[in-house]
Order: C-alpha cells, then structure tokens, then sequence
C-alpha cells in the first residue's frame, strides 16, 4: 500500500489523506492474526482473516486471498476515520498508531475518546498513556490488548514496538 498522502477535496480545498505504511499494517497482522475460519473473539464478536468482524456469521470461512484483500479494503475505511476525525499533523508513525487503534476499537470509540481530544489540542506527549487506557474486553483487562496498546504506544512515539 502507498504510503504518500492521497489528495482529497473537501469545500472547496485540497487536503491530503494519509494511508497506513507497511509497518503499521505489520503491527496490525502481528495482534490480529489470520484465521481463515469464523471465530469468536474475546469481546465475544464473529471474526474472521485479520481481524474483521462485518457480515461475519460463525461457520463462515475463508482464502489467505480474500482475508488479504479484505485487510486492504478495511484499511482504506480505517485511514478514512482517522483522517475525518484528527485535525492537526501528524507522522507517519503517529497515523500508523492510530489506525491500528481504530482498527481494533472502531470509529465511533475514535470519535469519543479522550484520546483524540488529547491529540487535537496537540498534547503529543499525552497521547500514549491515552492509547494504552483501551485494554479492555467485556470489562476484563486482556494481556494482549495491553501488549497491542504498547505496541501502538512505541509506534506513536516513533519507538521500536516489536518486541512488545
């Protein structure tokens, strides 16, 4: 996936889209992992390939093609989220991070977070510790989501997260 800036119009006046790089896609393969079968994840939601959940029904299954070219589709919608709902600049890494969040916590969580408002008012250094407060499941603190959570963390930072 390219990682420049996308061009997009909105009222009139030309502002660039980020997409996710490579390694922000890696961060997300590496904590969601690929099941080409329909499973139940912790929070107890049908899912299936890396992580998706729409129209997933258990019982459902899968090609390593399809979970791909599913990955790449979402991910063009996750960048879309992050990119309509922070207003200020940021790096790559910072994007990456973002999106992985969003990835894993949906839109609507994004647009509610203390975490965006954190970051919207450039409080850049705060935001981490904003990331790694979503480690929950049904209520239950998941070492994985807290492993996921640092990683984001690292790679807001600009950090080596993949030894988290």
């Amino acid at each position: 996936m390219n990682t420049t800036a996308v061009q997009k119009q909105r009222s009139g006046v030309h502002i660039s889209m980020r997409v996710i790089s490579e390694e922000g896609k890696a961060l997300i393969k590496m904590f969601e992992g690929c099941r080409t079968e329909a499973y139940l994840c912790s929070a107890g939601v049908p899912t299936i390939a890396w992580g998706r959940t729409k129209d997933v029904t258990m019982g459902d299954t899968c090609t390593q093609e399809q979970a791909d070219d599913w990955l790449d589709e979402e991910l063009e919608e996750y960048e879309g989220y992050v990119n309509e709902a922070v207003t200020v600049d940021l790096t790559q890494n910072q994007f990456d991070a973002l999106v992985s969040w969003t990835y894993n916590l949906g839109p609507n969580n994004l647009k509610a977070s203390t975490m965006l408002k954190v970051l919207n008012n450039e409080k850049f250094d705060e935001v981490p510790a904003q990331i790694k407060r979503w480690n929950k499941a049904s209520g239950k603190v998941l070492e994985g989501l807290v492993r996921r959570r640092e990683a984001e963390a690292l790679m807001f930072e600009g950090k080596d997260w993949y030894d988290v």
